[in-house]
C-alpha cells in the first residue's frame, strides 16, 4: 500500500468524522491492536487530534494482560488487525467496556462471524470510513490535552498507563527530529521496526511526516529478516529503528546471504543494551553507523540518544 500524507489526512479526517457519528465523547480511550500499518498511522491522528485518546495495546502479552490493561484504561472502542480474532475471541468476554469492535480491513475481509456479542456485532473500517467526507472540523485543543496512553510493563504488579498530552508528544517529535538526535530529513526513509504499539514506535509516526521524510510501515512483516532487508532496498531506507534482538537477525540473515544494504545510513536501536558486536558489524560490514537511544514509557519516550560530540569519533 502506497500513499502520500495527503492522502493520509484525508482518510484520518473521514475515520474522524466516523468516531463523531459512533458519538465518542472527547476524551474517550481508543483502543488498538495493530501492526505498523497505514490504517494504524491514521488511528494515530484521527483519534488524538478529534480530542480522543489513542490506546495502544501490546498484542505479545498474555490473554489475561491485555484484558486487564483494555478494562483499567476503560476503552469503550476497539480497533483490531483481523488476525487477533482468536485473541479477542477469549478476551471480549471479560471486556468490562468495549461497546465496539473494528477490524482493520477491507469489505470481504472480516474474521468468521463469532458468539461472542460485542463480536457478532464486529464492523469493518473500510466500511467505517465509506461515505464520510474527507474533511473535519478539528478542534482548537489546549497543548495539555491527552493525546494517547501506553501501558509500561517494566514494574511491579499490573502495568502502569502513562498518559501523553498533545504538548510532550510535539515537543518529543521536534526534539527527536533535531540534527544531533535522529536528524530526520524530507530527505531520509525512515523504516519502524519498533512497532508503534511500543511508546508510539518511539515517536516515529510524529517525526517523520513533521520534517516530510518518507515513513516505510513493515507491517505484519517486521519480525523476518529476510523480509526487511528485501523492504530497505526496494524502498531505499536510509533511517531504520528496532530493538537489538531485530537486529542480531538482521546482520546474522545478511552474512548468511551475502546481501548489502546500500541506502541504510543509520539505525537507532533501543529498548535493551546494544551488543558492541551489532555496531561492530553494521559499521565494519555494511558502514552503518548506529545510535543507541534510551528512554522509558514515561518519558514521551527518549530520553538521551548516544550521539558524537566533537573529540569523540
Amino acid at each position: 500500500h502506497r500513499y502520500t500524507y495527503g492522502e493520509a489526512f484525508a482518510r484520518a479526517a473521514q475515520l474522524a468524522n466516523a468516531l463523531a457519528r459512533l458519538q465518542l465523547p472527547a476524551g474517550a480511550r481508543v483502543a488498538t491492536l495493530a501492526w505498523n500499518d497505514f490504517r494504524h498511522l491514521e488511528l494515530f491522528y484521527a483519534v488524538a487530534c478529534s480530542g480522543r485518546i489513542l490506546h495502544t495495546v501490546n498484542p505479545r502479552l498474555l490473554p489475561e494482560q491485555i484484558a486487564w490493561i483494555i478494562n483499567d484504561a476503560g476503552a469503550t472502542l476497539l480497533f483490531a488487525a483481523p488476525e487477533f480474532a482468536p485473541l479477542l475471541a477469549k478476551i471480549a468476554p471479560h471486556l468490562a467496556h468495549v461497546k465496539t469492535v473494528v477490524y482493520m480491513t477491507g469489505a470481504g475481509h472480516l474474521p468468521a462471524a463469532s458468539p461472542v456479542p460485542v463480536l457478532a456485532e464486529a464492523r469493518c473500517y473500510e466500511q467505517l470510513l465509506a461515505g464520510e467526507r474527507p474533511g473535519f472540523d478539528w478542534p482548537d485543543l489546549d497543548e495539555r490535552t491527552a493525546n494517547s496512553l501506553c501501558y509500561t510493563s517494566g514494574t511491579t504488579g499490573h502495568p502502569k498507563g502513562v498518559l501523553y498530552s498533545h504538548r510532550s508528544t510535539v515537543l518529543h517529535a521536534m526534539a527527536a527530529a533535531g540534527a544531533d538526535v535522529m536528524g530526520v530529513t524530507a530527505m531520509d526513509t525512515v523504516l519502524p521496526v519498533v512497532p508503534m504499539f511500543h511508546v508510539n514506535a518511539w515517536g516515529i509516526p510524529f517525526i517523520v511526516p513533521m520534517t516530510g521524510g518518507k515513513l516505510v510501515l513493515p507491517g505484519r512483516g517486521a519480525g523476518d529478516p529476510a523480509t526487511l532487508v528485501d523492504l530497505i532496498n526496494s524502498e531505499r531506507v536510509t533511517v531504520a529503528l528496532g530493538v537489538p534482538t531485530v537486529w542480531l537477525a538482521l546482520l546474522q540473515h545478511l552474512a548468511a546471504t551475502g546481501a548489502q544494504l546500500p541506502s541504510l545510513k543509520r539505525t537507532v536501536v533501543g529498548g535493551a543494551a546494544c551488543p558492541q558486536a551489532v555496531i561492530d558489524a553494521f559499521r565494519d560490514r555494511h558502514g552503518v553507523e548506529t545510535h543507541h537511544a534510551w528512554g522509558m514509557t514515561e518519558t514521551s519516550p527518549l530520553g538521551t540518544f548516544n550521539a558524537p560530540k566533537p573529540g569523540q569519533e
